[in-house]
């Protein structure tokens, strides 16, 4: 059963890529989400199994490396981890395959498209399944050369091209940190199987690397460089700028790679290495501040932006801070219980924008919509559903995940947790307005779509509606559900069991009543707020903006991350590309090496055509200087 739930996947890929010209794009459709559908019926058979029956195995498929110390297969770990991730994992997967033969029906290369939304599941179900880290990295690669496949679909598109080349060329960095924490760990322990590295990690404590001539705890350096390969995977800030742009692809690949496969794989990283960050404080320290900024830094943007998508992926990023703050407080379950609740809303929300997007012909500006929650009834009250989740209002989903990170933030007890509570807040509240200003410009107030008539605009397809009505269930009933078996690490017989390390446990205090009531009343404060402000009295918001335009203009460019970026790295990378390539290339290994030579034969066979005179007396006389010459060698030697 749990290899079916790998093979499934990859089955349906390779039948829609290799075959699906000749069985055409309805079956192809037809075969790829119900290969994938019932992957996810047997992953929450295997979470049911976790649950009640404590069900854990490790089955070894095939031996992959065996060389020296270095023994690595090709396995399937399930444990209370990864049977969560399964579960995330396909069920998303098929939800946005089924919505997907809606959304794409226009589209002449469903196929493709399918193959790569499988391929896509399969790889991240590898590297959730893993029990070392080359596996792990094997997926972690598969996931991202999806992405480039995915976001780069529509390749006619030059903005499309460049967002997968800018998503590759980001994840490259955070994968070479990645790949250097590995080769670290096996230096270390000559072996890379979590078992074997876990159990041996107590025994480097102490022990003293030299790193870029600095001195450094070995298992800070380990932990350090995983994140970095987290960073990029999972869009924090300094590495997040591919994250937005990735919305060039179709709204069903950002639903999946928001929502459930490739951003989550950082945060689950950093979970699955519990037992090495939980020796390292001051990996911890740097991932909640990294975390907290991120939460932050998106919040901010997301404010301003006017692309619809866009806002949602900023949104996105703003709750992978959320996650990483949780695991850098050492609350790494509580990080798990969000990235489950917010794989629902967020997949809700990316899904019911499409339908948006859908119904005003692919317009994704929100201040070209508005008015229009009459003509999309199913949409609007499913997109308030997700909004409502995601914004942490009492009593969703989003509410029992979110407030719990900053809970357990404010009960570590240290600075840098009373920092990243009081940030996470702040956060919440900026993340009410900014979801509701999406809602309420999208369909409240005046229509200002001038290329769309009003009566245009419709509901989408059943295909497209009823995975997002599956979704809601999910974003309104996950969070109560399953809050006592995620958050309390000690009860349903251990349900995390050995899966997650706490080195102390978490603290079974409560915040004071005051805190708890903070951020509920904040969210629900927002709703009218915003309303006001977006609907009611623009004139006043214009005010506010022209006010503080230097701030505006500040987070209308993403805090100039892109325009930094570009200054420091691509142009100098640009200017010396050219000079190595106009110089180094063109003038010395070119000039020097085939075009040189080349041109020497080429010199040579013109002076040698100039002796093809056709004269037999000039041919007399060559013949004649070249004995002569062979005679002088002879006599010489």
């Amino acid at each position: 059963m749990e290899i079916l739930i790998i093979a499934l996947p990859l089955l349906a890929s390779i039948i829609s890529g290799f075959f699906g010209k000749f069985i055409g794009d309805r079956n192809s459709e037809i075969v790829t989400s119900f290969l994938v559908t019932i992957s996810a019926i047997l992953s929450v058979i295997v979470f049911y199994e976790v649950i009640f029956n404590q069900y854990q195995d490790n089955i070894t498929i095939a031996t992959w490396i065996d060389s020296g110390s270095l023994n690595v297969n090709w396995s399937i770990k399930i444990d209370s981890l990864s049977a969560v991730m399964l579960v995330v994992v396909t069920s998303i997967s098929s939800l946005v395959h089924v919505y997907s033969i809606g959304y794409m029906s226009h589209d002449p290369h469903k196929p493709r498209f399918m193959a790569y939304l499988s391929l896509f599941t399969f790889a991240m179900l590898m590297l959730v399944t893993s029990d070392n880290f080359i596996q792990l990295f094997f997926g972690w690669e598969g996931v991202g050369l999806c992405s480039y496949f995915l976001i780069g679909f529509w390749f006619k598109k030059d903005t499309a091209n460049s967002a997968a080349i800018k998503a590759f060329l980001v994840n490259r960095i955070g994968d070479f940190g990645f790949a250097l924490g590995i080769f670290l760990i096996f230096y270390l322990f000559g072996t890379v199987n979590y078992s074997e590295v876990f159990e041996l990690i107590p025994t480097i404590i102490d022990k003293e690397l030299l790193f870029l001539g600095i001195e450094v705890k070995a298992i800070d350096l380990i932990c350090l460089l995983l994140f970095v390969g987290a960073m990029g995977k999972s869009a924090q800030i300094l590495l997040h700028t591919w994250l937005p742009d990735a919305m060039e692809g179709p709204t069903p690949v950002s639903a999946l790679i928001h929502a459930a496969t490739m951003v989550t794989a950082g945060v689950f990283l950093v979970v699955r290495c519990s037992p090495i960050y939980e020796y390292s404080e001051l990996a911890l320290n740097v991932i909640t501040v990294v975390g907290m900024s991120t939460a932050f830094f998106a919040a901010t943007v997301a404010l301003v932006q006017t692309d619809i998508k866009k806002i949602i992926a900023y949104s996105t990023c703003s709750q992978l801070g959320y996650m990483f703050f949780a695991t850098g407080v050492g609350a790494y379950n509580v990080a798990m219980f969000h990235l489950f609740t917010h794989a629902f809303f967020k997949a809700l929300l990316f899904l019911g924008s499409g339908s948006v997007i859908h119904a005003f012909k692919d317009e994704q500006n929100i201040n070209k919509m508005g008015g229009v929650w009459k003509k999309l009834p199913y949409t609007y009250i499913l997109m308030v559903i997700g909004t409502l989740a995601l914004t942490g209002f009492p009593f969703l989903s989003g509410f029992y995940s979110k407030d719990a990170i900053i809970e357990f933030a404010y009960l570590r007890g240290n600075t840098t947790g009373y920092y990243a509570a009081g940030l996470g807040i702040l956060t919440a509240f900026l993340t009410s307005i900014y979801s509701w200003r999406l809602m309420f410009k999208t369909f409240h107030g005046e229509y200002n779509n001038k290329d769309i008539k009003m009566e245009e605009t419709h509901e989408s397809p059943m295909v497209m509606i009823i995975p997002l009505i599956l979704l809601s269930i999910g974003a309104i009933f996950a969070g109560y559900i399953f809050k006592e078996l995620f958050l309390d690490s000690y009860n349903v017989n251990n349900f995390w069991q050995d899966s997650i390390f706490f080195l102390e446990p978490l603290s079974t205090e409560h915040p004071p009543f005051w805190f708890l009531i903070l951020t509920p009343i904040l969210v629900v404060i927002s709703i009218p707020v915003a309303y006001y402000l977006f609907v009611k009295n623009k004139v006043l918001l214009k005010q506010i903006a022209d006010v503080n335009k230097p701030l505006y203009q500040f987070l209308l460019n993403k805090w100039y991350f892109d325009e930094l970026y570009n200054l420091l790295f691509i142009i100098p990378s640009k200017k010396m590309g050219l000079f190595l390539w106009k110089f180094f290339d063109i003038k010395i290994i070119d000039g020097f090496g085939p075009d040189g030579i080349s041109a020497l034969i080429k010199k040579c066979s013109i002076k040698a055509n100039k002796f093809q005179s056709g004269f037999i007396y000039q041919y007399a006389f060559v013949m004649l200087l070249g004995f002569s010459a062979l005679l002088t060698f002879l006599i010489v030697k």
